[in-house]
């Protein structure tokens, strides 16, 4: 069986200017970054602005497992199937980031015969927007350090600095660490911490911004720290975002690649959905919508997580209203849900499913609250047997969603042609599409919305850190009360305790700190043992990765 990169490797790329002809971009509205990647500039966004805007289609899946869900080989299958079809699509996806490349998860460029491509590029540096973000955030972080090195005039309490450094790589060491160690002149000593680069607030702004001038302002407003008295300190107090804005003239742009059977894909941004909002950037999304009759785009991790930040986050601040969501699933991931450890997933076992699918039905449940069509994607395996496919469609029909089976990993777009026309069907079904909160409801009205209505929780407790935090936001101005909330949560679980599969239900969530993302417009709230640094595995993945004299790399998968 050939793996990932090996299937990527033979893959007849076309030249990426041909794939930027197939929507009239010119040569002068293209910035090249070698044969197959290519960054769209503003010249050709503002050229579109008046085109009519295609069909939106959200792709989001249960909560992952060990045995994997297959979300981005489902929206790039499906994006290839529907060119099958005859209709003009686009996907629209995040970039990965190098500490799951390197660490459990491995790369997010799909799967099989469904990728994009040039895989190893899109894997590790791709275009370098990453580490633009990496750059203007320690940036800003050195200038806090410096002013308080240069007399400190502003007042800034460093006990008080809010703003964290950045790296992108799993590395459990930086979590809690101290700078300015040293003599006088190498800094004031004081605690700080990293987190991994797709939690930083400049990923969550460079993902949102409409355009340079409102990346900058975003940029100034990045609460830093606060003073000895107690008033708030900005980026813009420090006069930084001029300099990080150039750092990202560039990262803003968003990125052009293809699929292996040459459909087009925007890649662009990358935060994660169990610590940020899990959407790739507003003007890839809109740009994606301008160019084809439909945009395949997903959002991280299960649908708790990144379906409910797409819609009530992304879609509010940008005004988008998708058409359909489809929902992935696997008969193994159900079972493992139902209780069968990982070994026995290729039994079949319908009592473990039955137990298990309820993760699915909540799902469904979840997505319908939002009033839009749902289709679900069972991502089929060859261990999955005609009983249990039909339970799941006993399900669906039941919950009144369409389903369809995906085999894209193993047949490429050929393998989505099912999924595709039942997505084409859902499209056209009538939505009335509706948040889960309004923007003037309390910061905590906000928080217990999601977890009553999307988690299943019964209740929210607050620790004293996180209770305070959000009395002094509320304080702070009244507008920061009227942001969505971003909830950092586990990924494995409805609740916030990765232990309990399937559907928990009267579980209290507990939130122990909470972060204002001025610059962003969001209030990040932190749930149960969720870390904004991961840490690596035993053995990383970074262990079976080598390149050879010739630059060819192996055991990216």
């Amino acid at each position: 069986m050939k793996t990932d990169i090996q299937i990527a490797k033979e893959a007849t790329m076309l030249p990426i200017t041909k794939i930027a002809e197939k929507f009239g971009i010119t040569d002068d509205e293209l910035e090249l970054y070698g044969k197959y990647k290519a960054k769209i500039n503003d010249a050709f966004l503002k050229r579109t602005e008046s085109r009519p805007n295609g069909k939106l289609v959200l792709v989001t899946a249960i909560n992952p497992t060990p045995a994997g869900e297959g979300k981005t080989t489902t929206s790039v299958g499906l994006g290839m199937a529907m060119n099958k079809l005859g209709k003009n699509t686009v996907i629209a996806l995040r970039e990965p980031s190098l500490g799951p490349v390197f660490g459990v998860k491995g790369g997010a460029a799909g799967g099989g015969y469904a990728q994009v491509v040039p895989m190893e590029d899109i894997n590790l540096h791709f275009t370098g927007d990453f580490h633009a973000i990496t750059a203007a955030n320690n940036l800003l972080s050195a200038m806090i350090d410096n002013h308080l090195q240069q007399g400190n005039e502003l007042g800034i309490d460093q006990r008080r600095i809010v703003f964290a450094r950045v790296t992108d790589t799993n590395d459990r060491a930086l979590r809690n660490v101290t700078v300015g160690l040293g003599t006088r002149v190498d800094g004031i000593p004081r605690q700080d911490h990293f987190m991994i680069t797709v939690a930083s607030e400049i990923m969550a702004i460079l993902c949102l911004a409409e355009s340079l001038d409102d990346l900058k302002t975003r940029l100034g407003n990045i609460l830093v720290a606060y003073k000895y008295d107690g008033s708030p300190v900005f980026c813009r107090d420090l006069c930084a975002q001029g300099a990080m804005a150039a750092l990202l003239k560039d990262a803003i742009k968003p990125n052009l690649v293809q699929t292996l059977e040459n459909t087009p894909a925007i890649i662009h941004g990358g935060p994660f959905a169990n610590i940020a909002h899990g959407c790739n950037s507003v003007r890839a999304t809109k740009l994606a919508l301008k160019l084809g009759e439909y945009t395949i785009t997903e959002a991280g991790f299960g649908a708790d997580l990144g379906a409910e930040k797409f819609l009530d986050i992304k879609c509010r601040k940008a005004g988008l209203t998708p058409d359909a969501v489809v929902l992935v699933a696997t008969v193994r991931a159900l079972k493992y849900n139902g209780g069968v450890a990982k070994p026995d997933l290729a039994a079949e076992n319908l009592e473990a499913l039955r137990k298990g699918a309820v993760n699915l039905e909540a799902h469904i449940d979840n997505l319908r609250k939002f009033g839009l069509p749902v289709v679900v994607a069972i991502n089929r395996f060859g261990t999955d047997t005609d009983a249990e496919l039909d339970y799941i469609r006993k399900i669906c029909t039941e919950k009144g969603a369409d389903f369809a089976l995906s085999e894209v990993f193993a047949k490429g777009g050929d393998g989505g042609i099912e999924l595709a026309k039942k997505v084409i069907e859902a499209c056209e079904k009538p939505k009335s599409f509706t948040l889960m909160y309004d923007s003037n409801d309390s910061i905590k009205d906000k928080i217990k919305a999601i977890a009553t209505k999307i988690y299943g929780a019964a209740d929210v407790k607050y620790d004293a850190a996180a209770a305070k935090t959000i009395a002094e936001i509320e304080a702070l101005d009244p507008k920061y009360s009227t942001f969505p909330v971003c909830m950092a949560k586990t990924q494995y679980s409805l609740s916030d305790d990765p232990a309990k599969l399937g559907r928990p239900e009267g579980f209290t969530l507990t939130v122990r700190e909470v972060k204002l993302s001025a610059g962003a417009e969001f209030i990040v709230v932190l749930t149960g043992a969720i870390m904004t640094m991961p840490g690596l595995p035993k053995k990383p993945a970074a262990v079976s990765i080598d390149v050879d004299n010739d630059g060819n790399i192996t055991g990216l998968f």
